[in-house]
């Protein structure tokens, strides 16, 4: 009696039968047509990218470089955080007063997790997909400390959100060979789906994520007619 195991490897050994022994999958060049890079300005994709953070239950807030330190004091004094995990190489400027700082130097997952929540930066944004990467990389603390605190603030500045899935692998090719630098995506706060499609939030990580956005100060350019 044939299962659904034999029907499948049987089907796959008849689409076999025509290519030759000796042929390897590296001698057949794969066309990939897709776009790799956005081609709208760039502004229309940080909005873009807010809107799907926000389409994940994310809550997202635009501030300024100058409004940076307020805008990170006031998201915890909102959520009742007293005991503020952060990354040993936390940016200066960063650290709100009146809150107890847990710097993370080699601390237990039990420690870990007994924070309030943790604030870090990260190395990129997606606008296609409202994803956020983290790399392991500077102010952005090991990939365990962001997974266990039950509240994640993060940081991003707009010049670091990139239009498509491809662009950004692109850019972390280089990190992706590193086995010291794990990559962690980010599409909303933790949340998965039963049999049944019922929404369930707090399975793999924070329950509660909160964006802020950084506007970059850019220099306009001219060239002579």
């Amino acid at each position: 009696m044939s299962t659904a195991r034999d029907d499948i490897l049987s089907r796959i050994r008849g689409a076999l039968e025509d290519i030759p022994s000796a042929e390897r999958s590296e001698h057949v060049a794969i066309p990939r047509r897709y776009n790799e890079q956005e081609s709208i300005p760039h502004p229309e994709l940080v909005d873009r990218f807010i809107a799907r953070v926000r389409e994940y239950k994310a809550q997202v807030r635009r501030v300024t470089q100058d409004s940076l330190a307020a805008s990170i004091a006031s998201a915890c004094t909102a959520r009742s955080v007293r005991r503020l995990l952060v990354p040993a190489d936390l940016p200066p400027g960063w650290a709100p007063v009146a809150i107890e700082l847990v710097v993370d130097r080699a601390l237990t997952y039990e420690q870990l997790e007994a924070c309030d929540g943790i604030l870090t930066a990260c190395t990129l944004g997606i606008a296609q997909t409202g994803t956020i990467v983290l790399d392991s990389g500077s102010g952005q603390g090991r990939r365990a400390a962001t997974l266990l605190p039950d509240y994640h603030l993060c940081v991003i500045y707009d010049d670091q959100i990139v239009g498509l899935v491809p662009e950004a692998v692109a850019r972390l090719n280089d990190v992706a060979h590193r086995p010291d630098r794990p990559i962690t995506w980010i599409s909303g706060p933790s949340a998965t789906s039963d049999i049944e499609l019922n929404r369930v939030e707090g399975v793999h990580g924070p329950r509660t994520l909160e964006v802020l956005v950084v506007e970059t100060v850019r220099t306009a350019t001219s060239t002579d007619g």
